[in-house]
């Protein structure tokens, strides 16, 4: 994962033609995601979630294009 600190920023650092745009998220958006994502684990009954768990996760945080498809 890589933090920009701006779309000047970033557009700045794919200029480098081997370098992939990927997908971008919020600051705001990461933070709620890792505490969906870890939420639980430190329980000794914590089971690994389905794919199709795992993309509610990230639809609950608003990615939801094709990218973050995972089932």
């Amino acid at each position: 994962m890589l933090v920009f600190r701006s779309e000047e920023h970033l557009e700045n650092w794919l200029t480098e033609p081997t370098r992939p745009r990927g997908e971008r998220m919020t600051v705001g958006q990461q933070w709620e995601l890792a505490q969906k994502w870890f939420e639980g684990r430190d329980h000794p009954d914590w089971q690994k979630r389905s794919a199709e768990e795992a993309e509610n996760v990230l639809r609950s945080v608003g990615l939801t294009n094709d990218f973050w498809k995972l089932t």
